[in-house]
């Protein structure tokens, strides 16, 4: 199969330009289909005659465009496009589903990012920051990020630190945790599946342990064989519940019988509607809890920062695997971060971004209290998600894809329980407004 060249030279740059074009173009028209695998592409000498180039241009285009994948060069045979793809078409992918109602947990208001905070922080960290510190990061973290991290934990979550590990998000952390660990690791019933998925493609066995209204089951946790476990004790991961204090002291006893390990994902932890949040449940056990956080769920998930405050004897082992990893975190958010955290902003951002989750939570109650009265709302006092607790007998899947048929992206309780369960729709309410919210109940409402 040959190409048809008569048009390809619409593909190109201007003529001026042709000559660094050519390989560009070839690339450009391979990954969006328009050259298919298989396609026979025309000798250089006649390519280059038809594109008013050198010959040598072309030749350095396929050349390097065969060491890419994109071409194949056999004797005798040519020069064709390779197939890139499983089924050998090639092309981007498809963009992500734009949703009319996106009801995913776990987003904040992206709309509510401070943006011009964010960029003045980088200017003034830019200006601040030496020469040295614009070389490879150290693997441990930008040495003002760790300071002002460790600062704020003890102000806000009561974290007993002397230093932190920064990363590239919470599944950083937790992947270099993991990766100290072997065997089986205890994880709650139900759960984030992205957290589990993570410990397993490590090598480990999750093991579920059940959580009722007072949190993780600690005395199932005692019966199994495990010595460490993942826990997300402040505001549990999707039922809402908060660590019973009984059950606080019993988990780190569990943890000192066993010389376990307790990893606690502080996930959303500073949004908390009803009261201040309990201290993090790293400061009853510094020696036993590994305590990770993040900026996803404040800020933006696409900043991809987060931290760890590790036991002192596992901190060398951290820091060595991220220094494998990925050499460190990027220097220059890490110093925009600190300097956010230094002058106050992102506090104020913190206290601004309460006061609007509060209104979007109340607006999506009221909405389901009127539209959905016999649905019990659960967790509400705390995070960017509540669970609707639906009728027994109702299935919680099959309503999650006759919503997404109507564009309202939802999640299924069952998503996030290995076991059976009683069925519900896990909604989370930061990203929409509240008349937004208001449509989005409407909506299922409707399809109920």
């Amino acid at each position: 199969m040959s190409a048809n060249w008569s048009t390809f030279r619409e593909l190109l740059l201007p003529e001026h330009q042709r000559r660094r074009g050519v390989e560009a173009a070839l690339r450009r028209a391979i990954r969006d289909g328009r050259l298919t695998p298989g396609t026979r592409l025309p000798s250089s000498r006649d390519l280059a005659a038809q594109l008013d180039v050198a010959r040598g241009t072309v030749t350095s285009a396929y050349t390097q465009l065969v060491a890419e994948g994109y071409l194949t060069a056999r004797r005798g045979s040519g020069t064709t496009v390779a197939a890139l793809g499983p089924a050998g078409t090639c092309g981007v992918p498809e963009p992500p589903r734009r949703w009319r109602y996106n009801l995913r947990p776990g987003l904040p208001a992206l709309s509510a990012f401070p943006r011009a905070d964010w960029v003045a922080a980088h200017r003034a960290a830019l200006a601040e920051l030496p020469d040295d510190d614009l070389a490879y990061p150290d693997p441990a973290g930008f040495l003002g990020l760790r300071k002002e991290i460790v600062d704020y934990l003890a102000r806000v979550r009561a974290v007993v630190a002397r230093d932190a590990v920064i990363t590239n998000g919470a599944a950083d952390g937790l992947q270099l945790t993991a990766r100290l660990l072997n065997g089986s690791i205890a994880v709650e019933e139900p759960s984030h599946f992205g957290g589990a998925d993570m410990l397993r493609s490590h090598g480990l066995t999750p093991v579920p342990i059940p959580v009722d209204d007072k949190g993780i089951r600690v005395d199932l946790l005692a019966r199994t064989d495990c010595r460490a476990v993942l826990v997300t004790a402040a505001h549990q991961f999707p039922l809402g519940v908060v660590l019973h204090p009984e059950r606080r002291r019993a988990l780190v006893e569990w943890a000192r019988s066993r010389d376990g390990l307790i990893i606690e994902d502080d996930y959303d932890a500073e949004h908390r509607y009803d009261r201040p949040a309990l201290g993090a449940l790293q400061a009853l056990a510094p020696d036993h809890v590994v305590y990770q956080g993040t900026t996803s769920k404040v800020l933006a998930p696409a900043l991809r920062l987060g931290w760890l405050v590790v036991p002192e004897r596992l901190r060398a082992g951290i820091v060595d695997r991220k220094k494998y990893n990925d050499m460190g975190t990027g220097t220059i958010p890490q110093a925009a971060f600190a300097h956010l955290l230094r002058t106050g902003g992102y506090d104020r951002h913190l206290r601004r971004t309460r006061a609007l989750y509060r209104k979007r939570r109340d607006a999506l109650l009221e909405a389901v209290s009127t539209h959905l009265p016999s649905w019990q709302p659960i967790g509400v006092a705390a995070g960017l998600h509540v669970v609707l607790r639906m009728p027994d007998g109702s299935d919680d899947m099959a309503l999650k894809h006759a919503l997404e048929a109507r564009g309202v992206h939802v999640w299924a309780l069952a998503q996030y329980a290995r076991t059976p369960m009683w069925p519900g729709l896990v909604l989370g309410y930061a990203a929409l407004t509240p008349d937004r919210l208001r449509e989005a109940v409407r909506e299922i409402a409707a399809v109920v």
